[in-house]
């Protein structure tokens, strides 16, 4: 096969189908398939980054999925975003995210300020 850059849909499911042979083929690494594999795995990679963007998460979704993996309550919130109310306010969306309150959430959660500074 000639490999070239995946423009169409249909490019897309022929280096798709390509790829699923050589899986099935059990290709190794470093063989002439194998690179073949590598370069086709790059191209739709280039192709998928380009045709199908992955927005980012909401900031509301990405805490409470962040608070979900870490097993936290929203009271444990309460230290990094100040009190009750204001912790229900953000989780509910009546109230943005003030800025030192982002950097707090991405100090303790971990979570993207890049992530958090979207509105909502």
């Amino acid at each position: 096969m000639e490999l070239k850059l995946i423009k169409t849909k249909k490019d897309y499911n022929i280096a798709l189908e390509r790829i699923d042979t050589f899986f099935e083929e059990g290709v190794k690494k470093g063989t002439s398939k194998g690179n073949e594999l590598e370069l086709l795995l790059l191209l739709i990679e280039k192709y998928e980054d380009e045709h199908t963007p992955v927005d980012s998460p909401d900031p509301v979704e990405a805490i409470k999925f962040r608070m979900e993996q870490m097993n936290l309550k929203p009271k444990d919130l309460e230290p990094i975003l100040g009190n009750k109310s204001l912790v229900s306010k953000i989780l509910n969306r009546k109230r943005n995210l003030s800025l030192s309150m982002i950097r707090a959430i991405n100090e303790k959660l971990k979570i993207s300020t890049d992530v958090l500074i979207q509105e909502y």
